[in-house]
């Protein structure tokens, strides 16, 4: 992926797609730089507005969500 810290957003209720293949270039959400790839975005709602903080590191078991793997 594209780094290892997480990015935190604050997201309104809504749809998403984050990266999980490390090419976009408006990290972490999805580009469509996968295309051709064996990777796809992970679709995710929000339902209300939060404060989430959103894995970079491409490790987490809990995608799209930081789970703190990356400091392992």
């Amino acid at each position: 992926m594209s780094g290892k810290l997480p990015i935190e957003k604050e997201l309104e209720a809504g749809t998403y797609y984050w990266c999980s293949c490390g090419k976009s270039k408006t990290m972490p959400f999805c580009d469509g730089s996968h295309k051709g790839s064996a990777k796809s975005p992970v679709q995710f709602e929000v339902t209300e507005k939060k404060k989430v903080w959103l894995c970079t590191c491409g490790k987490t078991k809990t995608p799209p969500y930081c789970d703190g793997c990356h400091a392992k």
